[in-house]
Formats: C-alpha cells, sequence, structure tokens
C-alpha cells in the first residue's frame, strides 16, 4: 500500500479528536466524567463518553477518574505545549505520527499519551455488543476463532514489558494483526515494527488497573471483555476496509 494512501486511510483530522464536552458535576453531585473543554490551535481534550461509574465492577469509577482526568489530561497538556507556535498546531494526528521521528521524544510520548487514551476510551462501553458478521469473519479467518484472537491478544497484552499496550490492527495488506507497543507508541508511528489502523487498544500501563488488580495484570486483562465496545470496533473496520477510517 503506498503511503499517501496509507495515510488517507488513518487521516483522522482534529475535529475527529476534538468533540468538545460538556460541564459535569463533581464526583461527589453526579459521578460525572464530562467536563467542558476548550480548542487549543486545532487540538481538543475529548469528554470522556459515559460516566466514572459506568464500566463497574470492572473497571473502577476512581480509577477511571484519575486516568482520564490526570493521566490523559496530563499528556494533552504537554503534548500541546510541545507543539505550541509550530505547524502542528493544525496537523493531523496519524499525519504527525506518520513522521513522529523528525517530532523529538516530546511529542511522541506526550502526542501518542493523548491520541492513544481516545481510542481506549471509545473503545470501551458498558453495553458494547458483539462483533459485527464481517468483524467476525476477519477474526475467524486471521486467527481461527473469536476465543483464538482472545488468547492472541491477551498474550500480547500480558507480555508487554513494563508500560505499553495491545493492539488490534488492520495492517497495510488489509490483514488483522495483534501488536504490542511500549510507553505511548502506537501503530501509526514511522518508528513501529508493524504499522497498520487501529480496530481495539488496550492500556497496560499500571495506572490502568493498579487500584483495582494490582500486579494481577492477567485478571485485568479478563475483566477488558466485558467491557469492549465491539460496536465501534467493526464500525472501525468497515471503514478502514473502504478507506473511510476516521477514528
Amino acid at each position: 500500500m503506498k503511503r499517501r494512501h496509507f495515510l488517507s486511510l488513518v487521516g483522522m483530522g482534529a475535529a475527529a479528536a476534538c468533540a468538545p464536552g460538556t460541564k459535569g458535576g463533581n464526583k461527589s453531585e453526579s459521578n460525572k466524567s464530562t467536563l467542558k473543554t476548550t480548542p487549543i490551535s486545532g487540538h481538543f481534550f475529548p469528554a470522556l463518553p459515559y460516566e466514572y461509574n459506568a464500566l463497574e465492577p470492572h473497571i473502577d469509577a476512581e480509577t477511571m477518574e484519575i486516568h482520564y482526568d490526570k493521566h490523559h489530561r496530563g499528556y494533552f497538556k504537554k503534548f500541546t505545549a510541545a507543539i505550541e507556535g509550530s505547524s502542528l498546531e493544525t496537523t493531523s494526528m496519524p499525519a504527525i505520527f506518520a513522521e513522529v521521528s523528525k517530532h523529538g521524544i516530546g511529542v511522541r510520548n506526550n502526542g501518542g499519551g493523548y491520541y492513544n487514551h481516545m481510542l481506549f476510551w471509545e473503545s470501551l462501553s458498558a453495553n458494547g455488543g458483539e462483533p459485527s458478521a464481517k468483524l467476525l469473519s476477519h477474526i475467524i479467518k486471521n486467527f481461527k476463532s473469536l476465543d483464538g484472537f482472545k488468547e492472541q491478544f491477551f498474550k500480547a497484552a500480558k507480555t508487554q514489558f513494563g508500560s505499553g499496550w495491545a493492539w488490534l490492527i488492520l495492517d497495510e495488506q488489509k490483514k488483522l494483526k495483534i501488536v504490542s507497543t511500549p510507553n505511548q507508541d502506537n501503530p501509526l508511528m514511522d518508528i513501529v515494527a508493524v504499522r497498520g489502523i487501529p480496530l481495539l487498544t488496550i492500556d497496560v500501563w499500571e495506572h490502568a488497573y493498579y487500584l483495582n488488580y494490582q500486579n494481577l495484570r492477567g485478571d485485568y486483562i479478563n475483566a477488558f471483555w466485558n467491557v469492549v465496545n465491539w460496536n465501534v470496533v467493526s464500525k472501525r473496520l468497515e471503514k478502514a476496509l473502504k478507506g473511510e477510517w476516521v477514528g
């Protein structure tokens, strides 16, 4: 697949990453996670698409609040500071990642942290349905069965050394693959071994699970399947296969 065409597939512009949030009450009042956001030169901090406690008991409200409002927001602030005054202020995230090796470690780490978390939140739901027929057929083609896919995904997430992510991607040959990345790297970056369009991801940094699961990363990964938003994953695949993927 030519590089230009690949970038068109992953061309998620600022608008897709920048849906403004709405003001929510504090935790004691309504357990709302949505906070009013403002644009910063084309990049926005998006509202969480559900309340902090929406994924309990699989992901607890305290972990969600800290993860979203401290860690994710922190990456966003550092990323926008790192690109201030540059052309990257109005460049889409996938376009930034396509040449991230040129932009320095601050953009790589904080841009990755900002973007990866957006994909992660959207990949989760208390009522995420089931894989579509097309998604399931692709999973069976590449991993023999849904259980086979889950086993391989579990292994990638469990064995990722230290902090990082596991991913289901559509690669440049339009095949499903499971990959893992360290720190805040992702499969759109030009520094990874296998590039592709992210369809599903799990955060395996300790801050994503330690309050509830302590050092039992495997228990957290198993619980993750209870809150996967298969509707979103299925739609991402449809768009990616047609060259219309926008996140």
